[in-house]
């Protein structure tokens, strides 16, 4: 008996597929190339807050109604102690530093500058500065030339700006620290001394800003740059760009103008350079610890200097406007918030 083979046969509709079945068996095995990792994203900066041009002007308000801020006297002590709490209670770890300068014309002054530091374990710092003393005498007025004026611009503005900043630098939790510098004894130099070329005269003014330039409450003291607010509360006040400013912080400058631009503040920082400040507590920044740091200061083309009332006895509150207040304030606010 015969034995009948079968053939086997593929089904049709694998044939075309056997060829890539055998190629797949004998390649080796390559591993997965694995995803790339994601890129670690930068943290946000916060929003910068909104300044409050209100709080700054009750602040200037609060200094104006101690009396003339002449070193020496009660109003003087009584204003730089509610200045000391005002700093503590916004957060700052506060220095006090004492000492005794003498005027132009022998006198012996107690001097107090009072500094705020923002997040002290920072390394990098950033200086923000303002002079709380006021004239001792009206020398520029027709009346009363001998009696203290109430200094609400020429002092209080810069004072009440960096007071209203102070309530929100505790909440920066990036970028440099900062410290706000009260400097004392900066009005009391010789009659027309701050506009004059003479070295000598323009010596006896900033009494407190040379001091601690020379003696700064942390040795070796840096920062990145400073900025200084005098007479930055004016009614229609404009900010033309400071000669010395340029000279030592031109980058400074453009920085906060153009941040002034931005903000819808360029009519009040006019893109244009005037000579008009023998001497203001920058120079002693700039010369003795080389920080570049700016004045912002109020120019009056009428004048070709300060406003009419600097140094007499319209220097009052009816001189400060919340609008100017509001420009200057939050424009340093956010170029200080946008450092990292």
């Amino acid at each position: 008996m015969g034995t009948r083979m079968t053939m086997f046969r593929w089904p049709k509709r694998l044939v075309p597929a056997l060829p890539l079945l055998l190629l797949a068996a004998c390649e080796p095995d390559v591993p997965e190339t694995p995803p790339p990792a994601p890129t670690p994203a930068q943290p946000a900066i916060a929003v910068t807050p909104l300044f409050n041009a209100d709080s700054a002007y009750a602040f200037v308000a609060k200094q104006v109604a101690f009396g003339p801020r002449v070193p020496g006297t009660e109003p003087h002590r009584n204003c730089g102690d509610w200045m000391v709490e005002r700093l503590k209670a916004a957060g700052a770890t506060v220095v006090e530093q004492t000492g005794t300068v003498t005027s132009f014309n022998n006198e012996r002054l107690p001097l107090r500058n009072i500094i705020g530091q923002f997040h002290p374990d920072r390394k990098e710092r950033l200086l923000l500065l303002a002079h709380w003393d006021t004239r001792p005498f009206a020398d520029k007025d027709d009346e009363r030339t001998n009696q203290p004026i109430d200094g609400a611009n020429d002092g209080g503005s810069g004072v009440g700006i960096l007071l209203e900043i102070a309530r929100h630098l505790s909440s920066k939790e990036h970028g440099p620290g900062i410290d706000i510098l009260f400097t004392d004894v900066e009005d009391h130099g010789r009659p027309t001394g701050a506009m004059t070329h003479d070295e000598s005269s323009l010596e006896t003014w900033c009494l407190g800003s040379q001091y601690w330039a020379k003696n700064p409450h942390v040795p070796n003291y840096t920062a990145r740059f400073g900025i200084l607010l005098d007479m930055a509360g004016g009614r229609d006040a404009r900010f033309y760009q400071e000669a010395l400013s340029m000279q030592y912080a031109s980058a400074v400058v453009k920085k906060v103008w153009k941040t002034a631009t931005v903000l819808g503040y360029g009519d009040r920082f006019v893109q244009e350079t005037k000579y008009f400040v023998g001497i203001d507590d920058h120079i002693p920044v700039n010369k003795t610890l080389r920080i570049p740091t700016i004045d912002i200061i109020e120019y009056d083309p009428a004048t070709e200097a300060f406003g009419p009332y600097w140094h007499t006895h319209d220097d009052d509150m009816d001189v400060i406007d919340q609008a100017t207040l509001k420009a200057v304030g939050q424009t340093v606010l956010e170029v200080v918030w946008k450092e990292r």
